[in-house]
């Protein structure tokens, strides 16, 4: 009867009879039950050639292990090729971006010479002093001469420009 007795506490297990023992206090019961052990496998017979050529088949002669050798070698070179190129990848993108920090900080100091350089310089003071001092006047309608640039926008100047404005004229425009 103790067998058939029910503890009622929190967690639920089953007894011998199929009946829910409730806890954490179930008694183990009195018999081990018994594992299955699975039969041991039973080997094929084998024939006697069949069994060389699995031998023979699992062994390595020395050319493969030398071809398995060389192969192990040439993947080594590549891996530590590979890092070497790596690494130099990584130091030239530190170089470069040095670089480009270096350009920004000179640009910035070249545009704040320039804005210091501009802002010294007063065009109405330049004006007044060369028109002043030195004399100078505006040229007249009388003093321009306009002339067509045959070639481009650049030129340069060596001698007077003539009266007709024309400084030469190719073969092809002759005719």
């Amino acid at each position: 009867m103790a067998a058939g007795r029910t503890v009622h506490t929190q967690k639920n297990r089953v007894n011998r009879q199929g009946q829910y023992v409730y806890g954490n206090v179930v008694t183990k019961p009195s018999y081990e039950p018994q594992r299955r052990t699975s039969a041991p496998k039973r080997k094929k017979n084998v024939s006697r050639r069949v069994s060389q050529n699995r031998k023979k088949a699992l062994a390595m002669n020395r050319a493969y292990v030398t071809f398995l050798a060389v192969a192990a070698i040439f993947a080594l070179i590549l891996c530590v090729n590979y890092v070497q190129m790596q690494s130099r990848i990584t130091s030239h993108s530190k170089e470069v971006s040095s670089l480009q920090k270096e350009l920004a900080d000179l640009k910035e100091q070249n545009n704040t010479k320039y804005n210091s350089v501009m802002d010294s310089v007063n065009l109405d003071e330049i004006r007044e002093k060369a028109m002043n001092e030195l004399g100078m006047v505006y040229a007249t309608s009388d003093q321009v001469i306009e002339y067509d640039s045959p070639s481009g926008d650049y030129v340069k100047q060596y001698e007077g420009i003539p009266e007709d404005g024309v400084l030469a004229q190719s073969d092809k425009n002759a005719k």
